[in-house]
């Protein structure tokens, strides 16, 4: 959705009538982009990716039947499983896509993604009447409604989310999309490049620091979706800046280390003042235990961690085990 922002922008300034087409309800289709998005204009130009534009010619068929007036339509679509070979789909499946003129979503939306903040939509349907109206829910708000508070839940996730929500008053639409989470790496060498490399592959941002100074300036400036990620064994450089992570609220704190250095981390922690309740957030020894040897399986053992944590999913198993929706 973030890479939308410019054309969204520019479309509206020009004053061209524009359609933004997100999913409202999903089924089947495998792993997919949970931001995916369609901007349309009335000229059926297709900007953005949304099943890997199986269904452009269709939205763009719809956009441009859309009656003047109209702020909101819901349009079915399905493809079956040869169509999903072809447009190389992991499976078919079919989705309610939501299609809304640009005229008819708050400026403000536009704005907040572009500049990276936790931010998200609430919009709510009647689609009797072809009718919508939206507002913008910042992270740092309080929640107004059951909207609201699906709204804040999605962004504590810190990844992108939709949620359909069904009541007396009819559909609402709950788009989520966070500030994507921004790994503070404490130390150098091959593993911290890899875990870089790792983090941007996810989406997320990444920065390698080996000072103190340099580590706690940033987790001040980043404090809403700062993740750390302590590989420096250096007590000068781990301890403090763990504790000040672990003041700040930085929703997931690891430490890479033998149980021998945890414990050392763990003495000079409580030595600084850290309770146990603290001490208790840190992920040390750090990463999944997926059985990693090599450096980049160590990467992957640590982001796929950060990933559960930040996803609120507490401990983490083999799907084939857990019951419900995969990809929820």
């Amino acid at each position: 959705m973030r890479e939308l922002v410019e054309t969204a922008r520019q479309w509206v300034a020009e004053g061209r009538a524009g359609v933004e087409g997100p999913p409202v309800t999903e089924h089947g289709f495998g792993p997919r982009d949970p931001a995916g998005a369609l901007l349309v204009d009335a000229r059926g130009e297709c900007v953005g990716t949304l099943y890997r534009g199986v269904f452009d010619a269709e939205l763009a068929a719809e956009v441009a039947a859309l009656p003047a007036g109209v702020t909101a339509r819901v349009c079915e679509v399905s493809v079956r499983a040869a169509e999903a070979v072809e447009a190389k789909l992991t499976c078919g499946g079919q989705a309610e896509v939501l299609l809304q003129p640009l005229a008819a979503i708050p400026a403000e939306w536009w704005e907040l993604l572009g500049d990276g903040v936790g931010v998200a939509l609430v919009t709510r349907l009647n689609e009797a009447a072809d009718r919508a109206t939206s507002e913008v829910v910042r992270a740092t708000e309080a929640p107004r409604d059951d909207a609201g508070r699906r709204a804040g839940e999605l962004l504590a996730t810190r990844r992108a989310g939709r949620d359909a929500l069904y009541g007396e008053s009819g559909l609402v639409l709950v788009e989520a999309f966070p500030s994507a989470p921004y790994v503070v790496i404490g130390g150098g060498g091959e593993l911290a490049e890899i875990i870089e490399r790792q983090a941007l592959l996810l989406g997320w941002e990444a920065v390698l620091v080996t000072v103190p100074e340099e580590a706690v300036k940033v987790l001040e400036a980043r404090r809403d979706a700062a993740c750390l990620v302590m590989l420096s064994h250096e007590e000068s450089f781990d301890v403090p800046t763990l504790r000040v992570a672990l003041e700040r609220g930085v929703p997931y704190v690891g430490a890479l280390g033998s149980r021998k250095t945890t414990a050392r981390r763990r003495e000079g922690l409580i030595a600084a003042g850290v309770t146990e309740g603290e001490l208790a957030r840190v992920h040390g020894p750090i990463g999944l235990d997926l059985g990693a040897r090599t450096p980049a399986e160590t990467a992957l053992a640590i982001c796929a961690e950060i990933l559960g944590v930040l996803g609120a999913r507490g401990t983490t198993g083999a799907l084939r085990d857990a019951e419900g929706p995969i990809n929820s």
